[in-house]
């Protein structure tokens, strides 16, 4: 009996320190916990044999689940004469990992580059009544730097991804 419980003790000690590791991708911490727990796994697990595993309601591990999956970090297995769910995690962690967080940052600075640009094109040309030329003119050259920041962002990550 002493040893099982010497076992569930690493097991969890890993889980927690992978854990910490995975909300670094941008998980919360249950999702980052959810995902520790199913790759230690030997077996495909129910969301109730996990809610059960980590003290937390069915529904939020259906939540967390969902957002995991989307991301391709878990995937739903069909098993016959099981009537539930089944769910297992993705084994190639750093190809899954990477390829998530990659699609993640170019979607970010594409988005926010764009937001940017508008500002750029829009809001600057507006306001040039009630800043001074200076003032227009190192906020224009600013607002121009971080676009550049975030062109080179996502041009990082697109090389990152194609190699």
């Amino acid at each position: 009996m002493e040893k099982l419980h010497t076992n569930d003790n690493i097991i969890v000690n890993i889980m927690i320190e992978f854990s910490k590791t995975i909300e670094l991708f941008g998980l919360t911490t249950l999702e980052a916990r959810l995902f520790a727990y199913l790759y230690l796994s030997e077996e495909t697990l129910t969301l109730d044999e996990m809610a059960e595993a980590l003290g937390k309601s069915k529904a939020s591990i259906s939540t967390n689940i969902r957002s995991l999956a989307e991301l391709n970090l878990v995937t739903r297995v069909w098993k016959k004469g099981v009537r539930k769910d089944l769910y297992q995690a993705d084994s190639q962690l750093f190809k899954t990992f990477m390829t998530s967080f990659q699609r993640k940052w170019i979607d970010i600075a594409r988005r926010q580059k764009s937001s940017l640009e508008e500002i750029n094109n829009y809001y600057i040309k507006q306001s040039s009544r009630e800043l001074t030329l200076d003032e227009q003119t190192n906020l224009t050259e600013r607002l121009n730097e971080i676009i550049t920041f975030h062109a080179q962002i996502e041009t990082l990550f697109k090389n990152m991804k194609s190699d």
